[in-house]
């Protein structure tokens, strides 16, 4: 009798005190409180919930109600049409016991991923700093900016969860964030005027296979997929699919309006794989998704110092092609950025701001300014001048009053020597005393180089070669 007493009273608490009720609804890190949904989409929205149990959820911006029963094993899966950007918002998901999820906006949501580069937070790396930190970080307070981190760890085993939590963007919680990532969402919620929400994912360090699946990574005869059975002991991050099964998979599916991408660095040696291989993780991710031929944009690594075996302008050279290769694509050129002894660029400004261009110049439809540096378009010779036009230079092209210092040429020994270059009204000539008969030209290819082209617009344009003579380093 005492013990069924004590029960009663259990029970009373638990029906006058409905904060005590715990819900069964689980949700993965991706949802939660101040998050921000794709605006004008329909976005998936999943969990897990008692089994065989119908699933419903409340958006308070319109009071639509959206349900779904959940399986044998608890999972549930709802899309949700969201409307225009705007916000604060509520969700209410309930399977009989209600969670809320509050402070919720509606905008546009980037993936932001890649190695270091991408990882290094706006305060910097010790000893290696983002230029005008503190000013940008005690200036950063905005609620309109949402950000979210997924933590570095590699899995043999596609993973539904990561421990995270959306953040209202301010200097505290912007200061450990993306730097690249926080300037592209900056300037996008700055012309945009709506809220962004920034998921960042990334790994120093990391070569591109590992951010593949199992099923992407698989198309390649040279790569070969770990067992399940490897000794975890023996997991790193270079393993292929192990950081796409534990920071990438959790993601797939969150309903965003594209990527923004920034590595290459730790492929610099197989500059010739990385050309497919790029494309080919980009087709995968897609298909992940399954939103279409979301845009994705990304940053040709920055000139440094390597002292490898292999010039990594033909990685940079790769990554010029491949956006050729890649539908709703774009490469921002970093050529003028890097550091010789630091593969850190302190300037994250313009990588962000740069990747912001090409989303809101192709994805937003927005017109009147550039996107992208010069691409040379046809190579003449009359004697030994060599005679170069660009696209994406309507208005011409510019050193800023310095000497073009990057240009290169050979004759058909295909030695190349230092040419004296300059911009014409109708692009760049160049000829070199040491070579009576030019064939071929190249620009800033190399290790570390200072580029020194751009458009009138400020933009760089990339290194690129004229030849196609296999490299010998």
């Amino acid at each position: 009798m005492k013990y069924y007493s004590i029960f009663l009273v259990y029970a009373a608490l638990l029906i006058f005190n409905p904060s005590e009720v715990k819900a069964e609804i689980s949700l993965p890190s991706i949802f939660g409180d101040n998050m921000v949904l794709q605006q004008k989409s329909d976005v998936a929205i999943w969990g897990k919930a008692s089994p065989n149990t119908i699933v419903e959820i409340t958006a308070s911006w319109d009071n639509g109600k959206y349900s779904a029963r959940s399986g044998k094993d608890g999972r549930w899966r709802i899309k949700v049409s969201t409307p225009q950007a705007g916000g604060p918002f509520s969700l209410v998901i309930s399977d009989g016991k209600p969670l809320t999820l509050n402070n919720v906006m509606i905008g546009e949501v980037w993936i932001c991923s890649g190695q270091s580069n991408m990882f290094m937070p706006l305060r910097g790396f010790k000893n290696q700093p983002v230029a005008g930190s503190v000013g940008y970080i005690v200036a950063s307070s905005n609620p309109s900016i949402r950000l979210i981190t997924v933590p570095i760890k590699a899995s043999l085993d596609s993973e539904d969860d990561f421990d995270g939590r959306w953040e209202e963007c301010n200097p505290e919680s912007v200061s450990s964030f993306s730097a690249t990532a926080y300037f592209f969402g900056r300037l996008l919620n700055q012309v945009l005027g709506v809220p962004v929400g920034l998921v960042q994912t990334s790994w120093g360090g990391t070569r591109i296979e590992p951010w593949m699946s199992e099923e992407g990574a698989g198309t390649f005869d040279w790569i070969t997929i770990p067992a399940r059975d490897t000794d975890k002991d023996k997991i790193s991050k270079d393993l292929p699919t192990v950081i796409y099964n534990a920071m990438i998979n959790p993601l797939a599916g969150y309903g965003m309006k594209g990527v923004i991408w920034y590595q290459g660095e730790a492929n610099r040696n197989e500059p010739e794989r990385y050309r497919d291989l790029l494309p080919a993780m980009v087709t995968d991710w897609r298909k992940k998704w399954n939103i279409g031929e979301f845009p994705f944009y990304y940053a040709q690594i920055a000139p440094f110092n390597y002292g490898s075996d292999v010039n990594s302008a033909y990685l940079r050279e790769a990554q010029l092609a491949a956006a050729d290769l890649i539908p709703e694509s774009g490469m921002a050129s970093l050529i003028d950025v890097g550091e010789e002894n630091c593969i850190h660029p302190s300037d994250k400004k313009s990588a962000g701001e740069r990747l912001a261009y090409l989303a809101l110049a192709r994805t937003y439809g927005l017109k009147g300014f550039a996107c992208e540096g010069p691409v040379m378009k046809e190579m003449t010779v009359e004697k030994n001048i060599v005679s170069l036009t660009f696209h994406n230079a309507p208005n011409g092209l510019t050193s800023y009053g310095r000497e073009l210092s990057c240009f290169e040429v050979a004759g058909e020994n295909r030695r190349f020597y230092p040419a004296i270059a300059y911009i014409t009204s109708t692009g760049v000539s160049l000829f070199s005393p040491s070579v009576q008969k030019p064939v071929a030209v190249r620009y800033a290819f190399k290790d570390y180089v200072k580029g020194d082209l751009y458009s009138t617009e400020g933009l760089p344009a990339s290194s690129f070669r004229t030849d196609s003579w296999e490299r010998t380093k």
